[in-house]
């Protein structure tokens, strides 16, 4: 993908949107306008994080991922569970309910994406011990992440780990399993549904990543499953054990989980938008001390606090906490012959490209005269960031103005 085409999960509902500046203030990446009365959101700069859809009182802001009738199409359905699922439910002492219950709504077969985390976490250490990397690595796992290094902090791509998220190898590993069970269906026949917490890991099935086809065929949200669940779990029901993973597995869905099973302290460990920037801003100087692993997560307190999930994101790591004393720590550790290399299905090769939202031009001359018009104007600006004009701040203001996006007359400070 060689230009900032990219189909999107976070959609705005035009008549909801009221105007207000909420969004506007919050997004990390400044993709967000107020004209004509209501929001505008450039499609070139959304990561979809999700912020947004967070902070709007009005719920003008949507996520865009598909519902579970989506999987009547297929004649085997297989059901992606992300661990942040299990911390939707109160008093949980089991997985086995939740798996359970996944086949009580009609999925054939369940494969728990933190199976395939434990997987990701043990070629992870391997892969910190690959001569010529680049450190700090940077975890791939969440695609806001990555998406957002590529637009904002370009120079950081070559830290990005080329290691598949969870999700994509639990597809792939879940299609294998069910070929050797069943080789009388097809490809086709077969859909995997990853259960989500968030819009951006929709976004990343649908546009792939660079050369990379994703293997999920269907996302749906984890609040809309959740209610499904509810009424087909009980306590009551003796269910047989299904889970295949441990307390490293089901940490990945709190921030600090992925960090902590690489077994060593040389990590740093960040999440929610906000944060996440400081450190790449602080990385992209030169002020991080030395470590091995960065996890860097954009919703806050990790994958429990998605904007898809049903809880309160403290609520759900606590009760993760909880669950995760009664596992043992994984069920998914590598013989000693099976990590001398990384097998391929657990790496992509190339980095989506995107042109940065920083460049102003391709031609060297033009970008530092537009830097100049730019910073002439900001100083002729009143600096209060007030958002009147529909732009963040007076600084992105002039950048709009000098690239003929604004007029120097939106600004209702001067013309009172």
């Amino acid at each position: 993908m060689t230009s900032n085409t990219y189909e999107h999960s976070v959609r705005l509902d035009v008549t909801r949107c009221t105007g207000c500046t909420n969004c506007l203030r919050r997004c990390p990446t400044e993709a967000i306008r107020i004209k004509d009365g209501h929001a505008h959101i450039d499609d070139a700069r959304c990561i979809d994080c999700g912020e947004c859809i967070r902070i709007c009182d009005n719920k003008a802001k949507k996520a865009v991922v598909e519902k579970l009738e989506a999987m009547e199409r297929f004649r085997y359905k297989i059901a992606l569970p992300a661990p942040s699922l299990y911390g939707q439910f109160d008093n949980l002492d089991d997985v086995d309910y939740v798996l359970d219950g996944l086949l009580k709504i009609g999925f054939d077969e369940v494969f728990e994406v933190s199976k395939a985390a434990e997987l990701v976490s043990a070629y992870t250490r391997q892969y910190l011990k690959t001569e010529g990397i680049k450190l700090p690595v940077i975890s791939s796992a969440c695609p806001v992440i990555v998406r957002l290094i590529a637009l904002r902090f370009p120079s950081l791509n070559e830290n990005v780990m080329h290691m598949l998220p969870p999700m994509e190898v639990a597809a792939t590993l879940a299609r294998e399993r069910a070929k050797e069970k069943h080789p009388e269906l097809s490809d086709d026949e077969i859909g995997v549904c990853f259960i989500s917490p968030c819009p951006a890991k929709a976004s990343y099935v649908k546009n792939g990543f660079a050369d990379y086809e994703s293997k999920v065929d269907v996302v749906i949200s984890m609040s809309d499953v959740y209610f499904s669940l509810i009424s087909k779990m009980s306590r009551e029901d003796e269910v047989v054990s299904q889970t295949e993973s441990g307390m490293i597995g089901i940490g990945w869905a709190s921030s600090g989980g992925e960090a902590t099973a690489l077994f060593n302290d040389e990590y740093l460990a960040a999440d929610g938008i906000e944060n996440v920037i400081n450190v790449l801003e602080h990385l992209e100087n030169g002020n991080i001390p030395p470590v091995k692993f960065i996890e860097l997560d954009a919703c806050t307190a990790g994958c429990v606090g998605g904007v898809l999930t049903v809880q309160n994101p403290y609520i759900a790591k606590t009760r993760l906490l909880s669950l995760r004393r009664y596992l043992p720590v994984s069920r998914n550790f590598l013989m000693p012959d099976d990590d001398e290399y990384i097998p391929e299905m657990y790496l992509f090769n190339d980095l989506p490209v995107y042109k940065p939202i920083t460049q102003l031009s391709t031609n060297m001359a033009e970008s530092m005269r537009m830097m100049a018009d730019i910073q002439r104007l900001n100083n002729s600006l009143p600096g209060i960031d007030c958002g009147a004009c529909g732009a963040p701040s007076c600084r992105a203001l002039a950048e709009d103005i000098v690239k003929g996006h604004a007029k120097l007359e939106d600004c209702k400070i001067l013309e009172k």
